[in-house]
């Protein structure tokens, strides 16, 4: 499994564990959803370090609470 996997998978669990939706999260962490979209589909090869805090902030959680 690759890096961009891990992440798309880690988003997954997240949005079951904190009850989100993907288009949720999206909106609550101010990601565009086709962003978000991008990541977890496999088209985006690196989501970038602000794509990533913003998430992080929008489930509640730090970079390193999270990954």
């Amino acid at each position: 499994m690759d890096a961009q996997q891990v992440v798309a998978l880690r988003i997954r669990q997240l949005c079951l564990q904190k009850g989100f939706t993907p288009n949720g999260i999206a909106i609550h962490s101010a990601v565009p959803q086709g962003t978000l979209k991008s990541i977890l589909n496999g088209e985006s090869k690196n989501p970038g370090i602000t794509t990533i805090k913003k998430l992080c902030d929008g489930f509640g959680d730090n970079v390193g609470g999270i990954f």
